[in-house]
């Protein structure tokens, strides 16, 4: 008899559901003359207002590393992100280049964090 390689014969399936879990939480605020300085526009948090129209009495939610963002929107257009800073903390947000940005234009901020969970089921068969 020839020498033979036995193999162990197994078949699997396995199928993966995630689910993305997007937290997102919008502030707004109407630009105030005394919190921009020359070409910077530093917004505390307290005063931004929440979806539901209360105004912020803590930091705003910070944006998760590696798995959160954020947008900022003045006057309704999306500004690119080398143009602002949300502090660690989240208690100020600072703009720069805002010289020309009219007073009581709205500002909108908008931080997305995710929770994803995920859950996999492998049916061997053999």
């Amino acid at each position: 008899m020839a020498i033979q390689l036995f193999k162990l014969a197994i078949d699997a399936a396995t199928t993966t559901d995630v689910d993305i879990n997007p937290e997102i939480i919008r502030y707004f605020y109407l630009l105030e003359e005394v919190d921009r300085t020359d070409d910077t526009l530093v917004i505390p948090a307290t005063k931004f207002v929440d979806d539901a129209g209360d105004i912020m009495t803590g930091n705003l939610t910070t944006a998760v590393a590696d798995n959160g963002y954020y947008m900022l929107f003045i006057n309704g257009v999306l500004q690119q992100s080398s143009l602002y800073t949300v502090s660690g903390d989240g208690s100020q947000v600072t703009v720069t280049d805002a010289e020309t940005i009219p007073v009581q234009v709205p500002i909108t901020l908008i931080v997305t964090n995710f929770a994803p969970i995920s859950d996999s089921d492998t049916t061997v068969t053999t």
